[in-house]
């Protein structure tokens, strides 16, 4: 395995500096859009423009890929996403801002397809779900380490834009002077919206619901911090002890879903996230009780944010050899639009209940989710024991990855 992770140096450290100008980059414009007058259902609007460009990416940017090849696509995308960062210094109306937050979405989108096909080239059934492990926990102290640069520099100047798109266009060099020869390519098929409802309507559910919280945790999050008055570095912190609690909790609740019925996971996670999300709506000035704030965020980061993961190796256990790599695309493309709905959701809540509203949303997908899981549990088969194991996973991929699953490749190939 280590010898394969040294012949990706390249595209790792490439990613890390995407994903830490990606996570500071998402944090900074809510802040900044707050700065600048814009409401709370309007920049949860413009924010959700990012998962629409990033669901137009996976769909478009295989065929670039193919067309053109991995290192021009990438240098293209990057290139775009770096100038995109910028230009949100020189417009300050929604609508253009919107239209950067899609533009980014598509491009980044796009990198992550490279990427997760490259190093799928670089990979064999014995090193892929090493790799994974190691992509998703790069990808997880990326987005981390942006959050916690907001102490750089307050949100009203150009320091942090700037910052962010040097990130992004430090990411080139290491794709660019690299002497691994790029990897053929070949975008992975899809299974219907319909045929995978048959196959699992548990994953399909709740990988939408999930999309929902995972957005509304890693972009709202950042608004109701705003709204109760925390400074940006705080508002960093807040979201970065999110992600950690995510990143924790992640290993743990996909080893307990392998040894229990997942679907009983499903309920138990979410169904503690619940009352998580009251206390969290009932504190008074939590702004002056922030370790208690910053503990309680944590937990529901970890509770939520690893749903996903435990979605998708459920519909796994469903599957027929063959069917693998093309459900778990359509998967993704599912949770991504439930993404689309969460910035939205999350910035009208805020702005007709107060800041406790975006607590009220999160609660409410839970519930959801723990309704689904349980009518599933008592409607839908038993529990399959030929089952596969449960493989950490974040949002910020692309269908692309699902060919990393080790038992994916194992079934494809027999």
């Amino acid at each position: 395995m280590w010898a394969t992770i040294r012949a990706s140096w390249s595209l790792f450290l490439g990613m890390i500096f995407l994903m830490v100008s990606h996570g500071l980059l998402a944090t900074l414009l809510t802040l900044r859009a707050g700065e600048l007058g814009f409401s709370e259902s309007v920049i949860g609007l413009m924010q959700s423009a990012y998962p629409v460009g990033s669901l137009l990416g996976c769909l478009i940017a295989p065929k670039l890929i193919m067309r053109v090849g991995h290192i021009r696509i990438f240098a293209a995308f990057a290139s775009i996403a770096s100038a995109a960062a910028l230009i949100h210094l020189v417009t300050d109306d929604p609508w253009s801002w919107s239209a950067m937050r899609l533009l980014a979405g598509f491009c980044f989108s796009g990198l992550y397809i490279v990427a997760e096909s490259w190093l799928n080239g670089s990979a064999n059934n014995k090193t892929r779900a090493s790799l994974l492990s190691v992509y998703f926990v790069i990808q997880s102290v990326g987005l981390m380490a942006g959050q916690f640069l907001l102490n750089l520099s307050s949100p009203g100047g150009i320091f942090l834009f700037i910052v962010a798109s040097i990130l992004i266009s430090f990411s080139l060099v290491p794709m660019l002077i690299s002497t691994s020869a790029t990897p053929p390519y070949e975008a992975p098929g899809r299974i219907s919206f319909i045929e995978l409802f048959h196959l699992s309507p548990m994953a399909l559910s709740g990988s939408f619901l999930n999309g929902i919280a995972q957005t509304s945790l890693y972009v709202v999050l950042a608004l109701y911090g705003h709204a109760i008055g925390l400074s940006t570095g705080e508002i960093g912190s807040l979201v970065g002890v999110m992600i950690f609690g995510g990143v924790v909790f992640q290993f743990p609740l996909a080893k307990l879903s392998d040894r229990i019925d997942r679907r009983l996971v499903m309920v138990g996670a979410p169904g503690l996230a619940i009352p998580m999300c009251f206390f969290l709506a009932s504190m008074e000035n939590p702004a002056d009780n922030q370790f208690l704030l910053y503990a309680m965020t944590a937990l529901l980061g970890g509770l939520t944010l690893p749903i996903y993961s435990i979605c998708m190796a459920h519909m796994h256990d469903q599957l027929k050899p063959g069917q693998v790599v093309a459900a778990s695309g359509t998967l993704f493309l599912i949770m991504a639009t439930g993404m689309i709905l969460g910035p939205t959701l999350g910035g009208v809540a805020i702005a007709q209940f107060g800041p406790h509203g975006f607590f009220y949303l999160l609660a409410a997908t839970s519930a959801l989710t723990v309704t689904t899981a349980l009518f599933r549990f008592w409607s839908g088969q038993s529990r399959m024991y030929s089952y596969k194991t449960a493989v950490a996973l974040t949002a910020n991929l692309s269908p692309e990855v699902t060919n990393l699953y080790e038992e994916a490749a194992a079934q494809e190939n027999n």
